[in-house]
């Protein structure tokens, strides 16, 4: 039953993540960078501190647990942190070219096999005492790779798409559709975004030890983490504020209620999934294969409720039922992934 509860909230978390892009659509008179840097500062600082803080008992501290003598931990995990930033950027204009479901299916599926894999790889290099690789078992493997199946049959139902519309009803559905360079983006965002797996891996002692419920042991990586991330997502965005004159949008007040308010729910939505990863986890402690593989199966999800969304709002329109068969099929096949490795 602790499984099925564990998985039932990476879902909810996955879901809520995949729908962290509809309340962006409601922001008004602001240029990309404006609003991804505000919503950031709600996704990568509040939202992340907030969480943390669950993780402190009662007489301690974060300021504590940051300075207790396990500082390349901690500096390794908000580096990698940084190079996540980068994917985190690239990700975000991977549905630009892309639209929600091609450009979440084919970088998320690139985030789940590399992140899953690069964090016990990279954690046995500078910790080979830990043996972290043992916990690449042959069901984490085999999960990774019918993930990874289920992501190529989503980027196939994508190719035929692109082959089969015109360039008029490409635009229609996603406004900026570019399919080799949307694909390229997406790509480079998976590979980076993997980092994020990495970082919490390099931080999950990042704790009070028993003092802190299971459930929460994972949030103080995540915050440094995303601290990592919006140092290089910041730098970004002002840098393009800079560049594209778009200084001005900060001084629109006219618009920053409503925009604030659908840049916090975003930013609310996306933390959600991380915040869901760390409390599923607590449930997941009796099977070492989940526990493992829950980055994985989180980032499965995401494709799976991104694709929903892709549905509902019609960037799968006009798209032949072949096409839209292979999709239904790359999806049955995400979902089957997240409850394979259990079985093995």
């Amino acid at each position: 039953m602790d499984i099925i509860i564990g998985l039932l909230i990476i879902a909810i978390g996955a879901f809520c993540q995949s729908s962290c892009y509809v309340p962006i659509n409601k922001v008004k008179e602001w240029s990309w960078e404006s609003y991804w840097i505000v919503q950031g500062v709600f996704a990568w600082l509040i939202l992340p501190l907030l969480g943390a803080l669950l993780a402190v008992p009662a007489g301690h501290s974060l300021c504590e647990l940051f300075t207790a003598g396990n500082a390349f931990s901690i500096g390794m995990t908000i580096l990698f942190g940084v190079l996540w930033g980068v994917g985190g950027l690239t990700f975000g204009l991977s549905m630009r070219y892309l639209g929600v479901a091609l450009g979440q299916s084919i970088a998320l599926g690139t985030c789940a096999g590399l992140g899953t894999v690069m964090g016990p790889v990279l954690l046995n290099i500078f910790f080979p005492e830990l043996d972290a690789l043992s916990s690449l078992t042959f069901a984490v493997i085999t999960g990774v790779a019918v993930t990874l199946a289920g992501i190529a049959i989503i980027g196939v139902a994508g190719s035929m798409k692109a082959s089969s519309l015109s360039e008029e009803e490409k635009k229609a559905a996603v406004k900026d559709f570019n399919f080799p360079k949307g694909v390229a983006i997406a790509l480079l965002a998976g590979f980076m975004s993997g980092c994020f797996n990495v970082g919490l891996e390099f931080g999950k002692g990042v704790n009070f030890g028993d003092l802190t419920p299971d459930m929460y042991k994972t949030l103080p990586a995540t915050l440094l983490v995303t601290l990592g991330g919006f140092v290089t997502n910041a730098i970004y965005c002002f840098w393009q504020n800079s560049r594209n004159g778009t200084w001005g949008d900060y001084r629109k007040g006219h618009v920053w209620a409503n925009n604030v308010v659908f840049c916090a729910l975003a930013g609310a939505l996306w933390y959600s999934q991380f915040f869901g990863l760390s409390l599923g986890k607590g449930f997941l402690a009796g099977s070492p294969t989940l526990m493992t593989l829950a980055f994985c199966i989180l980032m499965a999800l995401n494709v799976v409720f991104s694709n929903v969304w892709g549905i509902i709002l019609k960037e799968w329109k006009g798209c032949s039922g072949k096409t839209i068969a292979v999709l239904i099929v790359g999806i049955i096949v995400l979902i089957v992934s997240s409850f394979l490795p259990q079985l093995l």
